[in-house]
């Protein structure tokens, strides 16, 4: 009976990291939108919203540590419980990192778009993907899914390298009036990046929890 309770309890563990996972990719889309479409409204959804996701995290947080004292669990569900745990604060970054871009929303918001947004939404529909693909490698312990998020993550560099230089090259240079809004632009594009080092971080941490294997640094 306690070892079917303990298996709930996991379970339960599993699901909650699926609903923040969800409330993340909400809050990277919606704070990408309110950039492409200067939408006020749409980047104070963002920033209002994170405190339910702080609120999430400390109760992941809280429940994850239960489980750890009070079952004290070994081997492979002291790794995911410990895995789960490491997931729940890369989930909160990724979170904090949409807040900041809707605040980048905000600041631009009565000005026109300095260009269209190609490369940015590319980077936000791969970091949606990656982040989703990390979480689905959690749940299902697949490691081939993980290793493809891991090597997702130089496209995204890539991507964030163009935007840098285009920016740079094309606006900064040439025309001091163009600053503030491409600032707010390559912010966003270092938040998106960010938000897909979390996400691999994330597919490290799963390979880890499968195989006791650590990943990080190293090549696959």
């Amino acid at each position: 009976m306690a070892e079917r309770h303990f298996d709930e309890e996991l379970s339960k563990l599993k699901t909650d990291l699926i609903k923040m996972d969800s409330l993340v990719e909400e809050a990277i889309y919606k704070s990408v939108e309110a950039i492409k479409n200067r939408d006020r409204r749409l980047a104070r959804e963002v920033i209002d919203g994170d405190n339910r996701i702080d609120e999430m995290e400390n109760i992941i947080e809280e429940n994850a540590i239960g489980l750890l004292a009070l079952r004290q669990p070994m081997a492979a569900d002291l790794r995911f419980i410990t895995t789960g745990m490491k997931i729940n604060a890369e989930l909160e970054r990724m979170a904090d990192l949409a807040v900041n871009i809707a605040q980048r929303a905000l600041e631009i918001a009565d000005n026109p778009l300095l260009k269209p947004m190609i490369d940015i939404p590319k980077m936000s529909e791969l970091a949606r993907k990656m982040v989703r693909g990390a979480i689905d490698a959690f749940v299902n312990m697949d490691e081939k899914l993980a290793k493809e998020i891991i090597l997702t993550d130089p496209e995204v560099n890539e991507l964030k390298n163009a935007v840098q230089e285009e920016l740079v090259n094309d606006y900064m240079v040439r025309d001091g009036t163009t600053v503030t809004r491409a600032v707010a632009l390559l912010l966003v594009a270092r938040h998106l990046e960010r938000i897909c080092d979390h996400a691999t971080n994330i597919a490290e941490d799963v390979i880890y929890m499968i195989r006791a294997k650590i990943v990080k640094h190293r090549k696959l």
